[in-house]
C-alpha cells in the first residue's frame, strides 16, 4: 500500500472508543419533540435563534460570544450554523501562530465570496486585492479595505441572508480584527450576521463595545447530566462530585478531565486535586493524551499544530519529509484529537497548543524547517519566511533578509502591524550589530505607525544600543519625539523633535525641516502648558537652520510662515502664511498625502488669517480625499473641521450631520473622540449655559493631555456662549483668559469676543486694548472676514456718524464672506446701537434681519437676544421654540442630500462608509417621512438645505 493510500485511509478511519468512556460528546437535549438544543444553553440558543430571525428579515446583527476556553462558545457557533437554513455561511478560525500575518483571518472569511469581487466599486476592489496579495499597487488605507469587506458582505447578502462566524477571534491577526470590528460597527440593514467567539477580554480587544453574550458555566444539574452521559462503568460518587467541582461547569473540562483517570481512580481511587488554572488543566489532559500516542503520531500532530493554514497537501509533504510512517494519520484521527478533511482541524484550539508547547524544542525547529521547505516560495513566501524564522536556533542573516522582504510585502498590502512583527523578528535574527540597529529602528517605525507606542519605545531602546551614524541617530530621535507627541502634546516631544531636527539639519535637509515643523506644531499645541518661550525657541532654531530646498515644498512654506509668526510678528508672517496656504490648495499641485498630513496645522493657520476661502478649500478637499482613499483614521478630523466650517456658515444641521458621522467613524475605528466641533456647535446653538458643564471636563482633559491650545479654545467658546446669553462679565472673563496666550487660530476670534463683552460690561479699557491687537492682525490679514470683524469691533467703541459707518462697513464686508453667523451678529449689534440711538424703525430692520438669520441657523441664545431687542422697539415678536424637532435624522438628511445631488446608493455608501443596502433602507425612511415617491422629488423637498 502506498504512503498516500495509507494517509487517505487515515482520513476516513472512524474514531476508536476509549475504555470506560462513551464516544457520545454532543451536548444536546430534546425538548418536547422540538429540535435538539444545547444542554444548559436554552437562553443562549434563544438569543441565536432571534439573531437568525432578524437577519432573515433583512436586519443585520452582531454578537460577540465571550467566555473562557472550553466553556462552549464553539458549540454555540455550531448550533447557530445548524439552524441557519437558507442562509449563506462563511467562517474563519483565528490561529495563534498566524497572528502576525496581515489580513490572514479576513482572507479566510472572504475567500468563499471572492467570486463577487467584481461587484465592488473599483477603489474598494483594488484595495481588497492588494491587501490579499492578489495584485500589486500602493498600500491601501486599512479602512478602505474594511469598507470593501463591508460592501462584499452586503453584496453576498443580496440573494440570501449571510451568516459570518469567526471562532477563536482573540487569535485573529491585528489587521483582520480591526477590519472586522469596523465592519461590525457599520452593518445595519444588509441581512448580515457577524458572530465572534472570543475568550475573556484582553487589553487589545478590538471587539469591546459590540453587543456581547457572556457564555457562563453550566449549572450543576446540567454539568452532572453531561458528565453522566459520557461515563460508562462504575464511578464513585465522591470522584464524580470532585470532577464536577474541579470542572466548575466548563463543558470541555467535564468531557476531558475524566479521560486521564484510570478505571480504578474512577471507581474510587484518590488523586490530589489540581490547583492549576482550569484552562491549564484541560490543556494538560490533552498533553497527556498526546503523550500516550506513538512517537510518529505525536510528530504528525506537532507538524499539524505548526502549520496554521490546515493545508492537507502541505502537511502530507512535510510528513513524508519527516519520515512519518503512513499509519500515523489514522492513529491521530482515531485518538479523537484531530480530523483530516478538506482542511486539518483540531478538536479544540487547546489540542493545538498542547501538541506544540509540550514538544521538544528541537522537534519544533525541525518541523518548522521542513514546513518551510514544503511551502511554495512563490505563492506563500511570507509563511515560508515565518517557518524559517521559527526553525532558526541562532542569528541567521539569510532568514533575517527573508523576513525583511516579507515586511516590505506586508507594507505594500497595508499590513503595517504584520510588517512590524516581521521586522522585529528579523532584528532578533540579525548577527551584525550595526545592521541589527537599523532593523530595530525600522521595526520601531512600523510599530509606531501600527499604533503600538510602548512596543515602539522598546525597539528604539534596542536601536539606541547600536553604533548609529548621525543621520540614523537623528531619525531615532525624531521617532522618539513623535511617540512622545502621540502620548502627550507638548512636554518632552518638543525638545526631542528639536534635537532631532538639529541633528538631521546637516545630513538631510528635507527630513530636518519636517522635524522642525513637527517640533513647532507640538509647541503650538502645547501653548500655555509649555515652559515660557518654548515656541519662540523652536522658531528661532528654524531661522538659524539651513534654508530649505528650492523650489520650496508646501511644508517648507508653512514652516517659514509659522517660524516668522512666532519669532517675528503676526504682520510679518501673514504674507508668508498666505503663500503657504495657496501652495496647499488642490489647484497648486499639492499632493493629497501632504494635504491630509499637514491639515492639523494648515487649518488653524487659515483660521488665524480669517481666510474663509482657504479654510473651505482645504477642508472640503481633505474630506473628499479621505473619502476617496478610505483614510478613516484621518477622516474624523477632516469631518470635524468641516463641521466647524459649516457652523461659521450658519449651516448647523449640516454641521450636526458631519459631527454625527465623525463620531460614528471614531466609534467604529476605536480612535479617540474629537470634541471641538461639538463644543463649537453647542456654544452657538445652546439657549442656556449648560454647555459649560461639558467644557469644564474638556479643559481638565486638555490640561492632562498637555494641549494648552485646547484650553484657550474652550475659553473662546465660553465667551461666545456668554455673549449670546447676554452674560457679559462672564464673557469678558473667558475672553481675557483666552487672550492671555497667542494661540494659533484662537486668539483673533477671542479678541473680537473680548471687545464686545468689554463694551457691554463697561470695561472699555480692556475692550480698547483688545481692539488695538485685533486691528494689527485684521489689517495684516486683509480678508473680508477680518475686515468685517475689525469694523464691527471698532463700531462698538465708536459713537455717532463714525459708528454708523463702521457698522455698515462690517455688514458689507461680512456679506462678501462665507461666515453668515458673524454677519448676523453684525446686524444684531448694529440694530442694538440704532435702538439706543432712538432710531426704532431703522433698528427694527437690522434686528429683524438678525433675528430671522439667527433663528434660522438655530443660534438660539443670540436669536433670543435679538428678539428681546425687537420687542423693546415696540414690535410684537412671539417667542419661538428653542429647537424644533426635525422630521429627518442627521444621517437621513445627509443621505438625502447626496441622493438629491445625483449620487447612486453605492457612491453614497462609499462616501459615508456604510453599505448600499443601508443607504437604501435610510432612503426608504426619507421617502416615507417626506411622502415622496422618487429621487426627483428630493430636490424640491430639500430646497434651501
Amino acid at each position: 500500500m502506498s504512503a498516500n493510500a495509507s494517509w487517505d485511509h487515515g482520513l476516513a478511519s472512524p474514531c476508536r472508543p476509549e475504555p470506560g468512556l462513551s464516544t457520545r460528546v454532543v451536548v444536546i437535549m430534546s425538548v418536547g419533540g422540538a429540535q435538539p438544543e444545547l444542554r444548559g444553553r436554552r437562553a443562549e440558543c434563544g438569543v441565536l435563534d432571534r439573531l437568525l430571525e432578524d437577519v432573515r428579515s433583512g436586519r443585520s446583527q452582531v454578537l460577540v460570544l465571550r467566555g473562557e476556553a472550553g466553556i462552549g462558545k464553539s458549540a454555540l457557533v455550531e448550533y447557530l450554523l445548524e439552524r441557519a437554513a437558507g442562509c449563506r455561511i462563511t467562517r474563519a478560525v483565528g490561529v495563534e501562530s498566524e497572528m502576525e500575518l496581515a489580513f490572514a483571518g479576513l482572507h479566510q472569511l472572504c475567500t468563499p465570496l471572492m467570486g463577487r469581487l467584481g461587484h465592488l466599486p473599483e477603489p474598494q476592489r483594488e484595495a481588497l486585492k492588494v491587501a490579499f496579495g492578489l495584485s500589486t499597487g500602493s498600500a491601501p488605507d486599512r479602512f478602505l479595505v474594511g469598507l470593501a469587506v463591508l460592501s462584499l458582505l452586503a453584496d453576498a447578502a443580496v440573494d440570501q441572508p449571510l451568516v459570518c462566524v469567526v471562532d477563536d477571534a482573540q487569535w485573529l491577526d491585528r489587521m483582520s480584527a480591526q477590519m472586522l470590528a469596523f465592519v461590525a460597527r457599520r452593518v445595519f440593514a444588509e441581512g448580515v450576521a457577524l458572530v465572534f467567539a472570543v475568550r475573556t477580554q484582553t487589553c487589545d480587544d478590538q471587539f469591546t463595545g459590540l453587543r456581547e453574550l457572556e457564555v457562563r458555566s453550566l449549572p450543576d444539574g446540567d454539568a452532572r447530566a453531561l458528565l453522566n452521559s459520557m461515563l460508562l462503568g462504575r464511578v464513585d460518587a465522591h470522584v464524580r462530585e470532585r470532577i464536577i467541582a474541579e470542572a466548575r461547569g466548563n463543558p470541555l473540562a467535564l468531557l476531558e478531565l475524566p479521560r486521564v483517570m484510570t478505571a480504578a481512580e474512577l471507581a474510587g481511587g484518590f488523586a490530589r486535586p489540581d490547583a492549576r488554572p482550569l484552562t491549564s488543566q484541560i490543556e494538560q489532559t490533552f498533553a497527556r493524551r498526546i503523550a500516550s500516542l506513538p512517537a510518529m503520531t505525536q510528530l504528525l500532530l506537532l507538524a499539524a499544530a505548526a502549520e496554521p493554514a490546515g493545508d492537507v497537501s502541505l502537511l502530507r509533504r512535510a510528513a513524508e519529509a519527516l519520515g512519518i510512517s503512513p499509519g500515523a494519520a489514522a492513529e491521530a484521527e482515531a485518538s479523537g484529537l484531530i480530523e483530516f478533511g478538506a482542511l486539518v482541524r483540531f478538536r479544540h484550539p487547546l489540542v493545538r497548543s498542547a501538541a506544540y508547547r509540550t514538544a521538544d524544542p528541537a522537534d519544533r525547529r525541525a518541523v518548522h524547517r521542513v514546513l518551510a521547505e514544503a511551502t511554495d516560495p512563490e505563492s506563500d513566501p511570507d509563511r515560508r519566511a515565518w517557518h524559517l524564522a521559527n526553525s532558526a536556533i541562532e542569528p541567521d542573516e539569510t532568514v533575517a533578509r527573508e523576513l525583511e522582504r516579507s515586511a516590505d510585502r506586508a507594507k505594500a498590502r497595508g499590513g503595517i502591524a504584520a510588517a512590524a512583527a516581521f521586522l522585529k523578528r528579523a532584528t532578533g535574527l540579525t548577527p551584525d550589530a550595526a545592521t541589527r540597529g537599523l532593523r530595530a529602528l525600522a521595526a520601531a517605525q512600523a510599530t509606531f505607525e501600527a499604533g503600538r507606542n510602548d512596543a515602539a519605545v522598546e525597539l528604539l531602546a534596542a536601536a539606541d544600543l547600536a553604533d548609529l551614524d548621525e543621520l540614523q541617530r537623528g531619525r531615532l530621535l525624531r521617532l522618539r519625539g513623535r511617540i512622545a507627541f502621540a502620548r502627550k502634546r507638548g512636554g518632552d516631544a518638543v525638545p526631542l523633535l528639536l534635537e532631532a531636527a538639529n541633528r538631521l539639519n546637516a545630513f538631510d535637509g528635507e527630513q530636518a525641516r519636517e522635524a522642525y515643523l513637527e517640533a513647532l506644531g507640538s509647541a503650538i499645541f502645547g501653548s500655555r502648558l509649555n515652559p515660557n518661550g518654548r515656541t519662540q525657541e523652536v522658531a528661532a532654531a528654524v531661522a538659524a537652520a539651513q534654508p530649505g530646498p528650492y523650489p520650496p515644498r508646501p511644508a517648507d512654506l508653512l514652516l517659514n510662515g509659522l517660524a516668522a509668526r512666532f519669532a517675528d510678528s503676526y504682520v510679518e508672517s501673514a504674507p508668508l502664511l498666505r503663500s503657504a496656504l495657496r501652495a496647499f490648495r488642490p489647484d497648486a499641485g499639492c499632493s493629497d498625502e501632504d494635504v491630509m498630513r499637514w491639515l492639523w496645522l494648515t487649518w488653524p493657520v487659515a483660521a488665524d488669517l480669517w481666510d474663509d476661502e482657504a479654510w473651505h478649500e482645504l477642508t472640503t478637499h481633505a474630506v473628499r480625499t479621505a473619502r476617496e482613499t478610505g483614510a478613516l483614521n484621518f477622516l474624523p478630523l477632516a469631518l470635524s473641521y468641516c463641521a466647524a466650517l459649516h457652523v461659521h456658515a450658519g449651516e448647523f444641521e449640516t454641521a450636526s450631520a458631519l459631527i454625527e458621522e465623525s463620531d460614528a467613524i471614531v466609534k467604529a475605528t476605536g480612535n479617540s473622540p474629537l470634541g471641538y466641533a461639538t463644543l463649537l456647535l453647542l456654544a452657538w446653538r445652546s439657549p442656556d449655559a449648560r454647555p459649560m458643564e461639558m467644557m469644564r471636563p474638556h479643559v481638565a482633559e486638555a490640561a492632562n493631555w498637555g494641549e494648552g491650545r485646547a484650553i484657550g479654545l474652550a475659553e473662546y467658546l465660553a465667551a461666545v456662549l456668554y455673549n449670546g446669553l447676554g452674560q457679559y462679565p462672564e464673557a469678558l472673563a473667558s475672553a481675557e483668559r483666552a487672550c492671555q496666550y497667542d494661540d494659533l487660530g484662537v486668539v483673533g476670534f477671542a479678541l473680537a469676543e473680548l471687545v464686545e463683552a468689554g463694551v457691554r460690561s463697561d470695561a472699555r479699557e480692556a475692550a480698547s486694548a483688545a481692539l488695538r491687537r485685533l486691528e494689527e492682525r485684521a489689517t495684516a490679514s486683509g480678508t473680508e472676514w477680518a475686515l468685517g470683524m475689525l469694523a464691527r469691533s471698532k463700531a462698538l467703541l465708536s459713537e455717532g456718524r463714525e459708528a454708523e459707518l463702521l457698522y455698515r462697513d462690517a455688514v458689507e464686508h461680512l456679506r462678501r464672506s462665507n461666515v453668515a453667523v458673524h454677519l448676523a451678529r453684525a446686524h444684531l449689534v448694529y440694530g442694538e446701537w440704532l435702538r439706543r440711538e432712538n432710531r426704532g424703525l431703522e433698528a427694527r430692520d437690522q434686528l429683524r434681519t438678525a433675528y430671522e438669520m439667527l433663528h434660522g441657523f438655530g443660534a438660539n441664545a443670540f436669536a433670543e437676544r435679538a428678539r428681546r431687542e425687537l420687542v423693546a422697539t415696540g414690535e410684537s415678536v412671539g417667542r419661538r421654540a428653542a429647537e424644533t424637532p426635525e422630521v429627518l435624522t442627521a444621517q437621513e438628511i445627509q443621505i438625502a442630500r447626496l441622493a438629491r445631488d445625483g449620487k447612486t446608493n453605492s457612491e453614497i455608501g462609499a462616501a459615508l462608509f456604510i453599505s448600499p443596502r443601508t443607504v437604501e433602507w435610510h432612503l426608504r425612511k426619507v421617502f416615507t417621512k417626506l411622502d415622496l415617491t422618487s429621487r426627483k422629488e428630493l430636490r424640491e423637498a430639500l430646497a434651501g438645505t
